[in-house]
């Protein structure tokens, strides 16, 4: 019979919560001078003129959206809007591509749209091996955009096709996408700072 312990829903949480802590603190030690560095350049790209376009799949596309909705619209503070695209958002894009050029190519479609010299291109994936995100960061890469690759496990494939390679340092998908989104969210607060002078 299972032990109380191995059953007791609470018991459960707890542990999964406390994982989720553990990896962000990893994150924070291994990371923090490299996410540091993707804010720079974004804040630079926003003050020659720029953009950020952000895609992923699955939960990682939920946190394109989320986090172009930060600067599009606010974080924190009241400012300028900041402008993000996230490629995962207009559905007619997505199923006119996949259908005329495939799956595959669906970021690197938009990228090639949206996508010009000095923007960046943030690409979120736990696995790194997602094809049509490596299509995309090799479309950027051709058109002069810095790439930042927001990723887990190992980095898979993309962790050396990209510019600045961020690398939860966990293999557990959950806790590399919740990681992902604190990241994202330090990246976003360190843009305001930058652009706005720190927050009152």
């Amino acid at each position: 019979m299972p032990s109380q312990s191995s059953t007791d829903p609470a018991v459960r949480v707890k542990a999964i919560l406390e994982e989720s802590a553990r990896v962000k603190t990893k994150a924070a030690q291994e990371l923090s001078p490299a996410v540091a560095e993707a804010a720079a350049w974004i804040a630079a790209a926003y003050e020659a003129g720029g953009k950020v376009l952000l895609f992923g799949n699955g939960g990682s596309a939920s946190d394109a959206q989320h986090i172009a909705a930060e600067w599009t619209g606010r974080l924190s503070r009241e400012r300028a809007a900041l402008p993000a695209l996230a490629l995962t958002a207009n559905t007619s894009d997505l199923t006119a591509i996949g259908n005329d050029y495939g799956f595959d190519r669906v970021f690197a479609r938009l990228i090639e749209a949206h996508g010009r010299e000095g923007d960046v291109a943030l690409a979120i994936s736990t696995s790194g091996n997602s094809p049509n995100v490596l299509a995309a960061i090799d479309e950027a890469s051709r058109r002069g955009l810095r790439t930042v690759g927001l990723l887990g496990k190992s980095g898979g494939k993309l962790r050396d096709r990209v510019d600045l390679a961020l690398v939860v340092p966990s293999d557990d998908t959950q806790r590399i996408q919740e990681t992902h989104i604190a990241i994202a969210h330090a990246i976003a607060e360190v843009v305001d700072d930058l652009l706005f002078g720190p927050a009152a």
